[in-house]
Order: structure tokens, then C-alpha cells, then sequence
């Protein structure tokens, strides 16, 4: 990655998008991991695989594409696997992994998952993204109320900064609250050993009873509440993804990771709108530089896998929560804006806006495909509706 052309912005971009993923997921990995039977060596393998999964996938994606495709371990895949795996050895757990990896390669080269995203309109995809990000932003608030003087705090150097210093702002807010946070006695803990993580592989074994009651959920979950939304965001932002390459590349990386305790790797969004806003850079066509260096943040927390969580698990969640929504400040404002401008499309949108931000789950799939789903058939309602008042 040349050095022309680099801003602060786009290291700090990358940077809070791999503490946002850590800090507020990392907990349920391992508790996904125990669910396995991982004993602590495995545990830390984990960590090492999606590390580098993430790190190789964002990194690549993004020099080779050109755009900010940011990647992450599924979170919701996560929480399945922490109820789902009970019963089943570390074996068949790390064998219905392979099984997932497998079923996303296909999904990928087949093109079926791309055809579909088409079939999306843009202002549906910007309401999901916005519904999806809105807690977030809510975030800064909940947290001023637990927190006032350190959120507060953050609040007004993100104020200021946008004003006097806006491709530093995101820095000089993280540098703030660390410093307030400190100084208020709120950083607990010592800080860890910075040790390599090593690798450990275990020989997967395959059984129907893994494939059906973990493989297919974790691929179905993956698919509807991480790959979507992450397709999404990037169309929501302008570029034009991929999506077969994208899902092939995943998959053939999750596959190769998964006897190590990868999971899945997919795309992201939440964090990867991190790297997608203006403040990242006023050109769009450069903001790819943010998600490779989050795929280079991903690198090395995998190679630290363990010192790296413990040293994010001594910033306090206020911090987090606020740090994050002030930096998908300007991507909720913007998605909200392209989803409702259009008169043709705005109730659609809101539909799909409220359906999302609601936290709906259904069937074990979440609220993020269902308001795409509820928000495409109110869009074809109201089509339908035209067409007849046109005809008649």
C-alpha cells in the first residue's frame, strides 16, 4: 500500500472499526468457544483464526477491489453457536465449520446470492442500514446518562474536532475519553504480556446431526444478518461489490481456517460503515484505505490474540459505546436521508427502517432480513397500487 495519498483519518477509521468488533463481540466468541469445548489453547486458536481471517480477507478485498470491504467474524453466528453446540464434541463442531465454509464457497461461485442482492433497491438497502446502525447512535445518549462527565466529555471534542480538526476528530475522541477514563480511575485491570498466539489444529469430524442443528443454521444466519447487511452498506455507499468474488473468497479462507476454530468470516457492517463516512475521506474512491488498514489492525490482534482482548477489555463500555456512535454519526444521517428522499419509495423505507431498528427475530433469523422483506413486498404493494391508478 503506497504511502501516497494516506490521511490520519483513514489509520483511525480502521483502527476504532477493530476495537468496535472486539469490544462488543469478543465475550460471545468465547463463549461460542466453550460451548465447543475449547480448552484454553484451543480458545486462543480461535482467536488466532479469525484474526487472520479477517486481516487477509479485509486487506485483500480492499487493495485488489479498490473499495472498503471490511470483514468480521458473525456475531449473530456467535450466539447460535453458543446454544447450538451443546452436545457435540470439538470435532464435529470444527467439521460442521467446514460444512458452512463449503456452503458459502458455492453460494459464491454460483452467483445466486449476487443475482439476489440485485433484485434490492438501493433506498431499502440504506433504511436496513440505518435501522441496524440506530443503536449505536442511541448509544452516545444511554451512555451520557451512565457516564455524563466521559461521554460528555467526548461529545464535545467530536464537536469541536468536526469543526477545527475533522480528519483527526475520531483520534482526539478516543486519545479524550482514554485520558478521562483514566483519570476517573475507570481503566481496571494491568496491562497484558504481548505474547504470539499459536495455532492449534484439531481433526474435524462430520455428523448429521452437527450439519443439520449447526452447519445450516450458522450458514443461514451468516448469510441473512452478516453477508446481506454487508452487501448492502457498500451499495448503500456507492460501490459496486463483487458479491460472488467476495462470498468465494470468504468461504475458501473460512474453509481453510476452520480445523483452526474459524467459524466464519463474512462481511461486515456495522464496523465497516466506520470506514465509509466522509470524515474517513471526502473521496470515496480512497476510503478503501481504512478497511485495509483495519485488515492490518486484524492481523495483528490475531497474532495477540489474547493480550489484545484483555487489553480492550480494560476500556470501559461507555467509552466503546460512545467512541462508536459518534463515528456512524454521518452514515446513520446519510442512510436515513437516501432511504426517505424519494416519495416513491419512503414508506417503503420506513417500514424496512422500523422493522430493522426494532431487534425482531424470527425463526432464529434476525431483523435485519425481515426488514428488507416486509420493506420489499410494502415497495411492490404500493407498485402495484400505481400501476392500477395508471391504468384505470
Amino acid at each position: 500500500m503506497a504511502a501516497k495519498g494516506l490521511s490520519l483519518s483513514h489509520i483511525t477509521a480502521g483502527f476504532i472499526a477493530v476495537m468496535t468488533g472486539y469490544t462488543s463481540s469478543v465475550v460471545i466468541v468465547l463463549q461460542a468457544a466453550a460451548a465447543a469445548g475449547a480448552d484454553p489453547a484451543q480458545t486462543a486458536s480461535w482467536l488466532w483464526a479469525l484474526g487472520l481471517a479477517m486481516g487477509v480477507t479485509s486487506l485483500g478485498f480492499s487493495l485488489r477491489y479498490k473499495i472498503p470491504v471490511l470483514t468480521a467474524w458473525s456475531t449473530p453466528g456467535a450466539a447460535l453457536l453458543a446454544t447450538a453446540l451443546s452436545g457435540f464434541s470439538t470435532a464435529e463442531a470444527y467439521g460442521a465449520f467446514i460444512v458452512c465454509a463449503l456452503l458459502t464457497l458455492i453460494s459464491g461461485v454460483t452467483g445466486g446470492f449476487a443475482r439476489l442482492m440485485h433484485l434490492i433497491p438501493l433506498p431499502l438497502a440504506n433504511a436496513m442500514l440505518a435501522g441496524i446502525l440506530l443503536q449505536f447512535g442511541l448509544g452516545i445518549f444511554t451512555s451520557l446518562g451512565e457516564q455524563p462527565l466521559l461521554s460528555g466529555a467526548m461529545l464535545v471534542i467530536f464537536l469541536a474536532a468536526k469543526r477545527l480538526m475533522p480528519s483527526a476528530a475520531m483520534l482526539l475522541v478516543l486519545l479524550g475519553g482514554v485520558l478521562i477514563a483514566a483519570a476517573q480511575g475507570m481503566l481496571s485491570g494491568e496491562l497484558p504480556a504481548l505474547t504470539l498466539t499459536q495455532p492449534h489444529f484439531t481433526a474435524p469430524a462430520f455428523s448429521g446431526a452437527a450439519i443439520l442443528g449447526v452447519a445450516l443454521p450458522l450458514f443461514i444466519v451468516t448469510m441473512t444478518s452478516q453477508n446481506l447487511p454487508g452487501i448492502a452498506v457498500l451499495r448503500s455507499h456507492g460501490y459496486t461489490p463483487p458479491v460472488s468474488a467476495l462470498l468465494s473468497g470468504t468461504g475458501l479462507v473460512n474453509l481453510l481456517l476452520a480445523p483452526f476454530g474459524g467459524y466464519s468470516c463474512n462481511l461486515a457492517a456495522i464496523t465497516a460503515a466506520i470506514c465509509m463516512s466522509e470524515d474517513v475521506d471526502r473521496d470515496p474512491a480512497q476510503r478503501y484505505k481504512a478497511a485495509a488498514f483495519a485488515g492490518l489492525f486484524y492481523l495483528l490482534a490475531g497474532l495477540f490474540g489474547a493480550a489484545i482482548v484483555a487489553l480492550f477489555a480494560l476500556l470501559p463500555g461507555a467509552l466503546v459505546m460512545t467512541l462508536a456512535g459518534l463515528a456512524l454519526l454521518g452514515t446513520i444521517g446519510s442512510s436515513l436521508h437516501n432511504a426517505l428522499s424519494d416519495s416513491d419509495t419512503a414508506q417503503a423505507g420506513l417500514i424496512a427502517f422500523l422493522v430493522t431498528a426494532s431487534g425482531l427475530s424470527l425463526f432464529g433469523i434476525g431483523s435485519a432480513f425481515w426488514g428488507l422483506v416486509l420493506g420489499v413486498l410494502a415497495q411492490a404493494s404500493g407498485s402495484v397500487r400505481l400501476n392500477r391508478r395508471k391504468s384505470a
